[in-house]
């Protein structure tokens, strides 16, 4: 009991010693740290706040950021999705576009000469014809027989008496040369239409080809447009030729293509031999500073060669030779006493590899041509080749085929209607072109002599669609059916094939006036044979139309 007194007494007293009303002094500054506090606890609070905006604002960046991220990574995967789309059908396009290359160009070495096959193209195509009156069969043997079959007797021993001469020449011309320094000459050989018997037009003019080769120890190297090297696409159908020594190859080191320093030395061929003295390859026959051979001045030395040659056997013979052309180098005429001449053309050629592929120095220029090539192209004929064609072809032709008879018809309309309107474009080799196409074409049998009208219309028919399309291949080049029989190189075959009638997409001009010239040479095709064929009784013609049927 005193211990509970005792408790209630100490807490008692403690509250009247603290009570703030008995010592007022010591409790005074209460009231102001209260405030002091509160105003303290107030900016804490705004501080606080505004640092909770301030990273409320730095979170909603990072959002934005992130979200802006987000959305160029799925803009970026779109067009990875897009060009992946695109690329995909980039490739499906290119796919599709080599597959139609593909397809063309086997349809084009497959029947890109199939003309004449189908009547019924030959007939939509032959819109010119309309109103045209075409001489019948009876006119066309009437006119072949009077006025074209007696030329080939003529032309036989022309042939004869220029092979002889020029055999002569030739081996005088042997004579004449150093034969340890000049080119060395073969034997000529005959080529174009007095070789293969379809040349009507007078004067008859024969083309002979002189192959020759340089002396020892040099040798040619020929390069072609269609052997990989670059060739601009006007010099298609040329080549170049090359003079290096036998046992030098001139693609198998670096010193012949790049230009070495002063103090650098090719450690496999010395100086004598990299670099020749210029007079040594202008005696080679080359263009200056170069290995390339030449072709004005092959002719030149060609020119001064038979020169000699004649003044070496002239006193055998009793005529003149002298050259007649100055725009065709090789072109020669033989002038009797009694006023008469012949000409005929020699012209020098190099072989192309081992084949009768020949590079001729200089070969007739026609209205389509554009400048003259540099004298280091050489212009490649087949010449051989496609008389070994038609001769090949003859063989399995009816007797007495319609073929060449064909040819020269339309070489002799040709020819009378430019005299009457001037030169065109169209030369004899584009009408050869067109009988070589059609001889491949045609079956065999198309060809018999009664067939004479139709094979006739069908080669200016197809001339028509050419000059319409501005496009007539080349017969060899790009012609994948060459018979094998003719031993064609296959650089040639497998070559894109060579439009002859290119030029005239250059040349508007010469188009025009060519395709004027043939609309009127038809227009005048019965009135140029009937002005050379003498008349045919009614009962006559009857019966040969009765014949014919």
């Amino acid at each position: 009991m005193p211990v509970g007194i005792f408790r209630v007494c100490l807490v008692v007293i403690t509250a009247i010693v603290n009570h703030p009303l008995l010592f007022p002094r010591e409790n005074g500054t209460v009231p102001e740290n209260t405030e002091e506090i509160i105003q303290k606890m107030k900016e804490r609070e705004e501080s606080l706040r505004l640092e909770q905006l301030r990273l409320e604002q730095e979170i909603a960046a990072q959002e934005a950021a992130q979200k802006a991220l987000e959305k160029a990574a799925e803009v970026v995967e779109e067009s990875k999705e897009e060009k992946f789309r695109w690329d995909m059908w980039t490739a499906l396009s290119m796919v599709i576009f080599l597959l139609i290359e593909l397809w063309r160009q086997d349809f084009q070495e497959g029947n890109w000469q199939d003309t004449g096959g189908d009547e019924d193209d030959m007939a939509v195509l032959g819109k010119a014809f309309k109103g045209v009156a075409f001489p019948d069969k009876a006119v066309l043997a009437s006119f072949y027989e009077k006025r074209i079959l007696g030329t080939t007797a003529d032309m036989a021993r022309m042939r004869e008496m220029v092979e002889g001469f020029a055999d002569d020449l030739l081996e005088a011309l042997r004579s004449v040369c150093n034969r340890d320094a000049d080119m060395e000459v073969e034997d000529c050989m005959g080529i174009g239409s007095m070789y293969e018997n379809w040349r009507v037009r007078k004067p008859f003019v024969c083309d002979l080809i002189v192959p020759f080769a340089p002396p020892e120890p040099y040798c040619f190297q020929s390069q072609t447009w269609c052997s990989g090297d670059s060739f601009p696409p006007d010099k298609q159908g040329y080549g170049t030729i090359k003079v290096c020594r036998a046992n030098e190859d001139v693609t198998g080191c670096i010193c012949d293509k790049t230009k070495l320093g002063e103090d650098m030395l090719c450690l496999l061929h010395s100086q004598a031999n990299t670099t020749r003295p210029s007079s040594e390859m202008e005696d080679l026959l080359c263009f200056k500073n170069t290995q390339y051979l030449d072709a004005n001045q092959v002719m030149k030395w060609f020119q001064i060669a038979v020169t000699k040659a004649w003044n070496r056997i002239s006193h055998k013979y009793e005529f003149d030779l002298s050259f007649s052309l100055l725009d065709s180098p090789g072109a020669l005429k033989i002038k009797f006493r009694s006023g008469k001449s012949i000409a005929f053309n020699l012209t020098p050629v190099v072989q192309y590899e081992n084949s009768d592929v020949y590079f001729i120095s200089h070969f007739p220029r026609s209205s389509l041509a554009a400048d003259l090539p540099s004298s280091i192209h050489w212009f490649l004929t087949f010449a051989v080749y496609e008389r070994r064609f038609i001769q090949l072809v003859s063989k399995t032709l009816p007797a007495n085929a319609c073929h060449v008879s064909c040819l020269q018809i339309l070489s002799f309309l040709h020819g009378k209607q430019c005299s009457l309107t001037g030169p065109s474009g169209l030369t004899n080799y584009h009408l050869k072109t067109v009988m070589l196409h059609l001889l491949q074409a045609r079956p065999s049998q198309d060809w018999a002599p009664e067939k004479l009208e139709a094979r006739l219309q069908d080669m200016l028919k197809f001339l028509e669609k050419c000059l319409h399309e501005k496009k007539l291949y080349h017969f060899f080049i790009g012609n994948g059916k060459v018979p094998a029989e003719l031993g064609f190189p296959i650089i040639f075959q497998k070559a894109e094939p060579l439009n002859l009638f290119r030029p005239f997409v250059l040349h508007r001009d010469v188009y025009r006036k060519t395709v004027d010239t043939f609309h009127e040479m038809l227009r005048n095709t019965s009135a140029l044979i009937n002005e050379y064929t003498v008349r045919i009784p009614l009962a006559q013609t009857n019966g040969i139309q009765k014949e014919s049927l």
